[in-house]
């Protein structure tokens, strides 16, 4: 029985179904808005999705005003730049629309445009002292669960790490989830992105934090994303995938947004910061690896994964479930075709000192992990998935210079 005092939050408001992002007007103005920022990335601004969220805030007779320079993987040095075109056209309301990165970007906008601090303050958990602009969220990926947390990562490009800015004043007032705005990701976003709210589903549900209140969110979770990613990948237009992804990454946003994330993400955050490796296909290249690691101090709940997963535990016992469990996951990465080495993408074994460095500055999600990792256990984990069998290891190569 858990009798510790939890908090869960969420957006006040969770829209959901497709066609839903036509809404957009009516609960904007609903938020008494006039003058709405959009933010979004090239992308989305390419594909014309943009025109879903700007038709209905105009025809609901608000002025509208779109930023798309909104990079991946954002550095904190990018959103200065937004944050004073906020200021300067008065806007009243933020959407952020696309990806995890887009909508994070927004998510500091909103509450650094009223005031003159900068976001390097603000790192940390609850560190944002006040409530910013009104802010809804709009995914256009089945991913990163964004859209209903209190959480936003950008790369410190002086440290060459990750860092999280936590707080509930960044929790969007609204989410729209539109699954049909899915529909044009392409299969390797959608593999990396699927796999990206996998693990915050696997993540929530093996961490010590995790609650009564996230457990049955984070099982829903893993059961549609397990069944769906790969008919989503490899048939993007197919609506039963699509709406299962779309729920599964809303369902773990809300799940690790008040459980944590724990090792997987601990350890893939130095490799995006470092070498650039888009945050989906770090976390699945850590996911089996760091597993391994973490399966024997929660073994009951690793079989429960490999049961919502669809896996016949019959039988077996709960460590020999765990190697179930632990198979099919490799089993999805290499269906969807997402690394599993770091040799695969571009890593040399003489980073992995500054891997494990980089690792350790995430006592944040080191806190929630089920498994006490030492500095000579996380060398090991990487170490252990250097060189993909068969093939060459990388030469040399430094990470890239701090600006």
């Amino acid at each position: 029985m858990d009798t510790k005092i939890r908090v869960h939050r969420a957006p006040k408001t969770l829209i959901t179904g497709n066609g839903c992002v036509a809404q957009i007007g009516a609960e904007a103005k609903k938020l008494h808005a006039k003058n709405v920022l959009i933010i979004t990335d090239p992308g989305v601004a390419c594909c014309g999705t943009v025109e879903s969220v700007e038709t209905p805030l105009r025809e609901a007779g608000i002025e509208v005003g779109i930023y798309d320079k909104a990079v991946p993987e954002p550095p904190m040095g990018s959103v200065h730049e937004i944050v004073d075109l906020a200021k300067k056209g008065k806007y009243d309301l933020i959407v952020g629309f696309g990806g995890g990165s887009a909508i994070d970007v927004a998510k500091v906008v909103a509450v650094l445009a009223p005031n003159d601090d900068r976001l390097e303050d603000y790192v940390g958990i609850d560190q944002v002292p006040h409530k910013g602009l009104p802010f809804i969220a709009v995914p256009t990926t089945a991913g990163t669960g964004t859209e209903v947390t209190a959480i936003a990562i950008f790369s410190n490009e002086k440290l060459n790490v990750k860092q999280g800015v936590v707080s509930p004043h960044l929790i969007p007032n609204i989410a729209l989830v539109d699954p049909v705005l899915t529909y044009s990701c392409p299969p390797g976003v959608t593999a990396a992105s699927g796999m990206d709210a996998l693990i915050h589903n696997i993540e929530a549900y093996i961490s010590v934090n995790a609650t009564m209140h996230t457990d049955p969110l984070a099982a829903e979770g893993i059961k549609l994303i397990s069944k769906s990613i790969r008919t989503a990948v490899f048939d993007g237009g197919n609506a039963w995938a699509r709406h299962n992804m779309a729920i599964g990454s809303l369902l773990g946003g809300i799940s690790f947004g008040n459980a944590g994330v724990g090792a997987v993400h601990a350890m893939s955050y130095p490799i995006g910061g470092m070498f650039h490796v888009p945050h989906g296909i770090a976390n699945t290249l850590m996911l089996p690896w760091v597993m391994e690691y973490n399966m024997l101090a929660c073994a009951q709940f690793f079989r429960e994964i490999g049961e919502l997963m669809g896996e016949n535990m019959e039988g077996l016992s709960d460590r020999e479930g765990c190697e179930v469990t632990l198979q099919a996951l490799r089993t999805l990465a290499e269906d969807l075709d997402v690394p599993q080495y770091l040799n695969e993408v571009g890593i040399p074994e003489s980073a992995i000192p500054d891997l494990v460095k980089g690792a350790l500055t995430q006592a944040r999600l080191w806190n929630n992990n089920p498994r006490k990792f030492s500095a000579d256990d996380i060398e090991q984990v990487y170490r252990n998935m250097a060189v993909k069998p068969g093939t060459e290891p990388v030469k040399e190569k430094k990470a890239p210079a701090k600006k």
